[in-house]
């Protein structure tokens, strides 16, 4: 792949995650348990507790991929080879965590091209405001889920074939 091709991918994730950041953070500033509890039909402490600490997961993961992406746009000349290795590791550690995160506390639902509902499917009820930010989210993590593919294989193989 040319310097400009992933030169390009990497400046179209820098965007992504910093809007990503960008409404993270505003969520995670101004929810906490209890505000969750107080939106909420049920009192689910300990799954909201559950929610919140998956959001913040993602959160980290997002700005340390945002940082690394900003120091490589940054570098001259730009380094191909590592900006390759970023965004596959951007690839399985943010776009895997938030179509399947660790706790399982919501998941991507695989039906969800066929019925034509949002793919994030949580496992308990959630609060209304985790719901809208999750569904405000999805669009932009299936795009850049389908931009960065690619490194889905490709990039695995190429690390195979120079051992």
């Amino acid at each position: 792949m040319s310097n400009t091709i992933v030169y390009n991918q990497t400046k179209q994730v820098e965007a992504f995650l910093s809007e990503v950041v960008g409404v993270m953070t505003e969520y995670v500033n101004h929810h906490t348990i209890i505000s969750l509890i107080e939106e909420a039909e049920s009192n689910n402490k300990t799954y909201y507790e559950g929610l919140l600490s998956g959001i913040r997961r993602l959160l980290v993961f997002c700005e340390e991929g945002l940082d690394v992406c900003r120091v490589l746009l940054q570098s001259e000349p730009f380094r191909k080879q590592g900006a390759e290795r970023t965004l596959f590791k951007i690839y399985h550690q943010v776009i895997a965590e938030f179509f399947s995160p660790k706790n399982d506390y919501w998941y991507e639902n695989s039906r969800s091209a066929y019925t034509g509902k949002n793919a994030i499917t949580f496992v308990k009820t959630a609060p209304p405001s985790v719901q809208q930010l999750m569904k405000e989210l999805e669009g932009k993590f299936q795009a850049i889920r389908e931009e960065l593919e690619f490194y889905e294989t490709d990039y695995q193989t190429k690390i195979k074939q120079s051992q």
